[in-house]
């Protein structure tokens, strides 16, 4: 059985017909649970395949037994989340604000047209279209 610095010198066919310990195994397995190290990196590392690393967490996983699944993600996507989700929180404050300045403006509206008795609302709602009025004709 090889250390990890005699591996790392072995030459190709020296690699082929090669075994691990099983602590060495759990050791890798325990890296790749805590996110140490990812699966590419232990095969590139220590030229393996990623068949053989996963068969490894599947076999000693502590996280695999217990029925957890483990999300692996850069932590520019966690920051990108989380950014996100402070947007969102400040989207949803401005709305509330602009709601709220609505609601005034239709309960001002409100009360000024029973004070002046007016249709405030109808006076200045806009300009006609073009479809609709009178042309002056008289319909037949």
């Amino acid at each position: 059985m090889a250390t990890l610095k005699e591996y790392e010198n072995l030459t190709v066919t020296e690699r082929i017909n090669r075994s691990f310990s099983e602590d060495f195994k759990r050791k890798i397995v325990s890296e790749l649970d805590r996110n140490l190290i990812t699966v590419s990196e232990t095969s590139r590392q220590y030229q393996l395949t990623r068949t053989a690393v996963y068969k490894w967490i599947y076999k000693y996983s502590s996280m695999r037994k217990k029925g957890l699944k483990q999300v692996v993600e850069a932590s520019s996507d966690t920051r990108k989340l989380l950014l996100m989700k402070e947007e969102i929180k400040e989207l949803q404050r401005i709305i509330g604000e602009k709601q709220i300045m609505i609601e005034f403006k239709d309960k001002m509206i409100e009360l000024a047209e029973k004070a002046y008795n007016l249709d405030i609302k109808k006076k200045f709602s806009g300009a006609l279209s073009s479809g609709s009025g009178s042309t002056g004709k008289p319909s037949k």
